[in-house]
């Protein structure tokens, strides 16, 4: 697939923005609707949306942070600082949602107890799911509009995509849509039978898919923080590529590195022609960076280390 990088850092911080301030609203709503009808589940769902805000308020300090340009302390730049700061968010859904939910629901399920009247919280419910609707539309509108750039399925996108804050929105809203329906379902159960018990499974059920999404997260983005390579067709496209250079007689050796959307490195050792001189070797240089940068714009960074090939002794 395509190197799954490139233009949209500002479409990524409009999708970011548009969330937190879905959340933020719903977050509120669902927590007076909680306290009004006394619904285990409705709360947990407040502390999921609270739990979505801090996470988008995180990535959105994630974006801004790793646009910062190269220095001399950081020649390679701040990319991986986005790293950061999302592994962060997916702690804090983990923690302020999951964690908060599943206990509050083992608490709804020990204490047993009478739901209250649950109109207000249907009608936060479908209000919410309005806005978590309108707000995972967003992200996958740009999440399909990048896939359909690199010529991959959307699903192939969001899988091995660098621009983890998009990826996070995506997943976030989607749990968001699936905890709402929950919820609802919590509520209805607990008005047809008068059980608290039913309320109490919802929102375990919303507790364990927070740490689901929280788990996903975290481990995509723990996986960049390491250090992950370009995918191996796209790392054998871009050895085929170095040696049909003229005077490249080889690649002994590749790394690649994602730092980052639109910030892909790539190193190698090269095995020149013996009789190219110091001139063409700089040639082939610099007309492998214009041609691996062409290929994938998101390379930012081309060394290329001329190396002989290991003789047997």
């Amino acid at each position: 697939m395509g190197s799954l990088s490139g233009p949209g850092a500002g479409g990524s911080t409009f999708t970011v923005v548009v969330a937190a301030a879905a959340n933020f609203g719903v977050a509120l709503a669902k927590a007076v609707a909680g306290l009004l009808s006394g619904s285990s589940a409705m709360l947990a769902e407040a502390a999921h949306s609270v739990a979505d805000t801090i996470t988008e308020a995180l990535l959105f300090v994630a974006l801004k942070r790793s646009k910062k340009p190269p220095d001399e302390d950081h020649p390679l730049g701040y990319g991986p600082e986005r790293y950061i700061w999302a592994l962060l968010a997916s702690v804090a859904t983990f923690v302020g949602g999951g964690v908060f939910a599943l206990y509050d629901g083992i608490h709804a399920l020990t204490q047993d107890e009478n739901p209250g009247d649950p109109t207000v919280s249907y009608i936060v419910l479908a209000v919410a799911f309005l806005l978590e609707g309108l707000s995972l539309r967003t992200g996958l509108k740009q999440a399909t509009g990048r896939a359909q750039h690199f010529r991959v399925p959307t699903l192939r996108y969001l899988r091995f995509t660098p621009d983890t804050a998009v990826k996070a929105v995506v997943m976030e809203d989607s749990a968001a849509l699936v905890g709402l329906v929950l919820a609802a379902l919590g509520l209805l159960g607990g008005q047809l039978t008068g059980s608290g018990v039913w309320d109490g499974v919802a929102s375990i059920l919303i507790g364990i898919l927070l740490v689901c999404v929280a788990v996903v997260l975290g481990r995509s983005n723990t996986e960049f923080l390491v250090g992950r390579a370009l995918p191996g067709p796209l790392r054998d496209a871009l050895r085929r590529e170095l040696v049909s250079i003229r005077h490249i007689e080889q690649v002994l050796e590749l790394t690649t590195v994602v730092q980052g959307p639109g910030e892909i490195l790539v190193a190698a050792k090269v095995d020149f022609q013996d009789d190219s001189t110091a001139d063409q070797i700089e040639w082939a240089c610099e007309e492998a960076e214009s041609r691996l940068r062409a290929m994938i714009p998101a390379v930012r960074l081309v060394y290329l280390d001329p190396t002989p090939p290991r003789r047997d002794t």
